[in-house]
């Protein structure tokens, strides 16, 4: 099946012809026809499947007629991250070049009276990650009484990023009568209650299992010593073709640790997290499309929403904490039916987080061995340990006791009384006597005798 065969208008396809693409991927064969005659969706695909476009082109074609009012859009896209908005602001451009749909980007790191001024204009198209609307919405600079299309895109990332608050408080003030597109990676049990909740008798597409990786991408676990991580990530980057890669740290110091000593060791490597600057992030993300960059050290804010070209490989330097983070670590590799190359690091503490992926894969992961270092051993699961016991007051040494003779002999004599043993029945305490006044404490010149002809 071709583009040309689910329903789009002229103007669309030949967007899509200059963009290059010539079959619809499954979620859009699917989704833009149901799309098309007003229906709800409720689509649940894997990343990099191509549910941007699944949205972008009907949506297009849906807003092709009528004008949009001032501070009044009539199309809201709600989305987790600025870079995942931003692409979607890419698509429109991409696929509405021969429209003349308006839109506005509403994200953090960027003025808000630029957004304002935009909105002001009246805007077709409104993408925005939730807590900048929400700004908007209370400044009352924004009114969404004329929302014809809601799409709701990453749904389960939005929980992840506990956007869900602000996702229902935005929904609320839309119409009641609207079309609702919901899309989302996997379907826990609070997407699915959302989706009860905001959508009317939806078409559900499910394109492929929740929460399973594209089988284009060719994964390895290597287990390592902790002081070893750094040393086989250069490894293998070094015995792998890689033209460009994604590594993934869990936390954001750790970002900026990884990304120096890459740099130190001769990598053209550069820093991507939500703590940096927005025009830096930018600039790094276009230095990284032009190779100029060819690792991309990041937190998860940028597991979703990178559409880099043919990216060739994904690394794990961390285990992720939440399994399903796995899948869309390596769903930026192996795209487009292109194969990609997806490493994990991981130690012997990582048991209980590579168990977990594993579990939601339904398989393991295969082994790689690190030329030059000695492989490691994951430890059982704690399942199968049992809960840890504290340890018991016998076998826990006091801080004083644990320390040497000689070091607690140096300490400062109110540290020492203070860990004497009370006095018992057979060794009394030895007498204390009373303190009246500054006691032992006055100061020396005050005890001094007054010398003839000084003031008494």
């Amino acid at each position: 099946m071709g583009f040309d065969e689910l329903g789009l208008g002229p103007d669309v396809l030949r967007a899509i012809g200059d963009v290059g693409y010539e079959t619809p991927t499954p979620i859009q064969e699917q989704s833009i026809p149901a799309a098309l005659t007003g229906r709800d969706i409720l689509g649940c695909a894997q990343t990099g499947t191509g549910k941007t476009a699944s949205f972008v082109l009907p949506m297009i074609e849906i807003l092709s007629s009528g004008r949009a009012r001032a501070r009044m859009p009539r199309s809201l896209i709600l989305t987790p991250t600025r870079e995942l908005a931003m692409q979607i602001a890419e698509n429109f451009d991409d696929y509405g070049k021969f429209h003349k749909l308006s839109q506005a980007l509403l994200i953090g790191g960027v003025s808000m009276d630029d957004q304002s001024n935009k909105l002001d204009r009246g805007v077709d198209v409104l993408i925005a990650t939730p807590g900048r609307l929400i700004d908007h919405l209370e400044s009352g600079r924004i009114l969404l009484n004329d929302i014809k299309v809601l799409v709701i895109d990453e749904a389960d990332r939005m929980l992840d990023m506990g956007f869900i608050p602000d996702v229902e408080k935005i929904v609320g003030q839309l119409p009641k009568i609207r079309q609702t597109l919901f899309f989302s990676a996997t379907m826990p049990a609070e997407i699915r209650r959302l989706a009860d909740a905001f959508l009317m008798n939806p078409k559900e597409i499910h394109v492929t299992p929740p929460a399973s990786p594209a089988e284009t991408v060719v994964q390895h676990l290597s287990v390592v010593g902790t002081q070893d991580k750094r040393a086989a990530l250069r490894s293998i980057i070094r015995s792998e073709d890689v033209q460009n890669a994604l590594v993934f740290c869990n936390r954001k110091r750790d970002v900026d640790i990884l990304y120096r000593s890459l740099k130190k060791h001769g990598f053209a490597a550069a820093a991507l997290h939500g703590d940096m600057p927005q025009p830096v992030r930018l600039e790094t993300l276009e230095a990284f499309r032009k190779n100029e960059v060819r690792i991309l050290v990041a937190s998860d804010v940028a597991a979703r929403g990178l559409d880099i070209v043919d990216l060739s490989h994904v690394f794990n330097f961390d285990v992720p904490y939440n399994p399903e983070d796995y899948i869309h670590r390596i769903g930026r590799t192996g795209r487009a039916g292109k194969e990609g190359r997806a490493f994990t690091l991981a130690t012997p503490d990582d048991t209980d987080a590579v168990a977990a992926v594993t579990r939601m894969l339904g398989k393991e992961i295969p082994g790689f061995e690190v030329e030059g270092l000695e492989g490691g051993q994951l430890a059982e699961p704690s399942e199968k340990q049992g809960r840890r016991r504290r340890p018991s007051k016998a076998k826990t040494a006091s801080k004083a006791e644990a320390k040497p003779a000689a070091a607690r002999e140096t300490e400062p004599a109110p540290a020492r009384r203070q860990r004497r043993k009370p006095a018992t029945t057979k060794e009394k305490a030895p007498a204390v006597e009373s303190v009246v006044g500054m006691g032992s404490h006055v100061p020396a010149f005050m005890l001094r005798p007054a010398r003839s002809g000084e003031a008494g």
